[in-house]
């Protein structure tokens, strides 16, 4: 069992420790391996967020600029200012000597859903070894969704006009099926911000999508770790998902070593409940089953 979405370095400003911004020293990527070792998996996939390597930026563009609310644009272009401080072609040529040493590594790539620059993103990544590729959405328009300091939008927008605005984002991008798992499937909850009622109205589109399309979707233990306290998906939304017959990857999210792994067993329970048995692992693109711990 493995654990398919892990970053190598935290965000915002180095804060003094681990490896500096964009540097991957001897022993760091052994680092995640070993922690997961310890926590019984034997696999680490690696996906470090696209929007933070420098190499993104001609294809992202300066997206926030179409952003009619210019708080929200504002903190956006901050955020990534701060954030872009990696190398695509540096944490590629890291994890794949990783692989080169016998390690039980994976490259994968989280990739930020913009419809209006998806495709300029999918030629960027095309000559790349990648295993697999997952999907997020962080941005409605020029709204980080899933950064705190914007987090006001949700009261000034509504809490259903946001889920509205997320998961047409999220449907679009499960049925493109241009990656390979859609990563933190409902993330627009991590503040806390949910509805009265489940609304599966908009969970049946992206189950939908992500079944017509072939696309996985990731069980990750981050939300217990944000506001909301909640595994992603929402139990009912997983359950709807293992209905479709969407396979699944298990995912902890880390950006620290000591993350990586974490709350495994949680995860299988939450996957077993909703009526999994098995589990994604990916080579080169390619999935395969594997059975699901007892």
């Amino acid at each position: 069992m493995g654990d398919y979405h892990v970053h190598l370095h935290d965000h915002g400003p180095y804060r003094g420790f681990g490896p500096p911004l964009g540097e991957y020293p001897p022993g760091h990527i052994e680092s995640y391996v070993e922690q997961a070792a310890r926590r019984g998996l034997n696999e680490v996939g690696f996906t470090e967020h696209l929007y933070r390597c420098v190499e993104s930026e001609p294809v992202l563009g300066r997206f926030w600029e179409n952003e009619p609310r210019r708080d929200l644009a504002a903190e956006t272009e901050a955020m990534i200012g701060e954030d872009r401080t990696l190398s695509l072609d540096a944490y590629v040529e890291a994890v794949v000597a990783a692989k080169d040493r016998g390690l039980p590594v994976k490259l994968g790539l989280e990739v930020d859903f913009m419809p209006e620059s998806f495709d300029a993103v999918l030629e960027l990544l095309e000559p790349y070894p990648w295993d697999f590729l997952i999907g997020g959405i962080h941005w409605v328009g020029g709204w980080s969704v899933d950064y705190g300091i914007s987090s006001y939008e949700f009261a000034r927008r509504g809490v259903r006009r946001s889920y509205e605005d997320y998961f047409a984002l999220k449907t679009q991008l499960a049925a493109s099926g241009a990656v390979d798992v859609l990563a933190h499937a409902d993330v627009v909850k991590r503040f806390g911000h949910v509805l009265p009622e489940p609304p599966t109205d908009l969970y049946a589109r992206v189950v939908k999508a992500a079944a017509d399309s072939g696309t996985a979707v990731e069980v990750s233990s981050a939300g217990l770790h944000k506001p909301v306290g909640e595994i992603y998906p929402a139990p009912v939304f997983l359950e709807m998902f293992s209905a479709a017959g969407v396979p699944i990857t298990l995912a902890s999210d880390a950006h620290a070593p000591e993350e990586c792994g974490r709350d495994a067993q949680q995860l299988v329970g939450a996957a077993r409940a909703a009526g999994y048995s098995e589990h994604l692992v990916f080579d080169q693109r390619v999935p395969a089953t594997r059975v699901l711990p007892g």
